[in-house]
């Protein structure tokens, strides 16, 4: 088998690929109830935007997906980009008990990743993660096509949860 030697495009899935909205109400209360929030992953309802720039940067790219949803969640998500028609990739997901902040965990794993291939661009709804992807000197693409959630994204700051 022959290695993939593509640039790398990277894309995160919460509010880039997949649509929260119908779960943030998991996030409003106290405590959160991550259990909830995690399970109804699978009902998320496809982002048009982010699906077609992901399945357009393939042509070109290997697809990568870095998200902050825990381990866990590995094959509820797999089974998700399978049923939206996404690039096959390789999946980075939040390692147990690592609670940094995501725009922590996702730069030091574009790093990681840069230190073989291109990483010609990271797709991303969180605005603290693209920034540090930015200061990192990596592409961002900033996906605005979902509605932003105050409580998703105090969860990827404060409690490092997704």
């Amino acid at each position: 088998m022959t290695r993939d030697t593509r640039p790398l495009a990277v894309f995160d899935l919460d509010n880039t690929l997949a649509s929260t909205a119908h779960r943030q109400h998991f996030l409003e209360g106290s405590p959160r109830d991550w259990d909830g929030f995690f399970a109804a992953a699978p009902a998320d309802p496809p982002l048009a935007e982010g699906v077609a720039l992901c399945r357009s940067a393939a042509e070109e790219c290997e697809v990568v997906y870095l998200t902050g949803r825990p381990e866990r969640c590995r094959r509820d998500t797999l089974d998700w980009l399978a049923a939206q028609g996404l690039p096959e990739g390789p999946l980075h997901m939040r390692r147990p008990r690592d609670f940094r902040p995501a725009r922590v965990t996702k730069t030091e794993i574009l790093r990681r990743l840069a230190a073989d291939r291109e990483v010609r661009m990271l797709v991303d709804d969180d605005a603290l993660v693209c920034d540090a992807a930015e200061e990192a000197g990596f592409t961002v693409v900033r996906a605005r096509w979902a509605a932003s959630s105050e409580a998703l994204s105090d969860a990827q700051e404060r409690e490092g949860r997704t």
